[in-house]
């Protein structure tokens, strides 16, 4: 099994350079591994089409990348290149994105190397790991499930320092006051709160007891922006 696991189906070509049969099942291998990573991100439901359409492919790319520069000067460089790839994003990507670039990478590199059957076991070991850590239960673990952003409209005469206090330490686990905006020329303050929600907690009659203190002005909950995630 050891033997199997790092055999190398490039081993042979290195002076006579690569044939067919070896190129077209690194081909093969990497388009699969592409596809297991996008499916396994697809799944989770929030990312973009063109950003599947990139980790399908990514893996492709950077092994057809090792397979041009056979060698031991020429992979280092185009590992160093690959890599440096990620910092040329159009657009910031959440930790989660970034993590599924480098497995596609990653797997991109074993399989350019000739490394199949070790790229394959690699990517799917990663998708069940991300799978796992994706539950319900793991997310409930570390709080993120539960985790929203709350926003409140109130009058402009209404002290909102501790008028919500009492409701907050009853119905949030944590709650920070991480915004307050003027609306309505001045005359509303528009308070944003990121909570965590206690276990049991109907958002209804939490929401309602709120809208008792506010006037019954807008009230809004969701969950928080993501975009400055790193």
């Amino acid at each position: 099994m050891p033997n199997l696991l790092t055999e190398n189906i490039l081993s042979g070509t290195t002076e006579t350079g690569i044939t067919f049969l070896p190129f077209i099942l690194c081909i093969v291998a990497a388009l699969f591994i592409g596809f297991l990573i996008a499916l396994t991100y697809k799944k989770q439901g929030k990312s973009s089409p063109g950003f599947l359409v990139t980790l399908a492919i990514l893996p492709t790319v950077v092994g057809m990348v090792i397979l041009m520069v056979n060698g031991n000067i020429g992979a280092g460089v185009a590992v160093a290149g690959a890599f440096s790839l990620v910092r040329f994003r159009s657009v910031p990507g959440t930790a989660k994105e970034i993590c599924a670039i480098f497995i596609a990478m990653a797997a991109g590199l074993a399989v350019g190397m000739g490394y199949l059957i070790l790229a394959i076991l690699f990517t799917i070991i990663l998708c069940v790991v991300e799978v796992f850590y994706s539950t319900e239960k793991m997310q409930n673990f570390y709080g993120s499930t539960q985790q929203k952003q709350l926003r409140i409209t109130i009058p402009e005469d209404l002290d909102y320092a501790d008028v919500f206090d009492d409701i907050f330490v009853k119905c949030f686990k944590s709650y920070e006051l991480t915004e307050v905006k003027t609306t309505n020329l001045g005359s509303l303050f528009r308070l944003t709160y990121l909570v965590t929600i206690k276990d049991g907690v109907a958002e209804k009659k939490m929401m309602d007891a709120i809208r008792v203190r506010n006037g019954n002005l807008e009230i809004s909950l969701s969950r928080p922006l993501n975009h400055n995630e790193l």
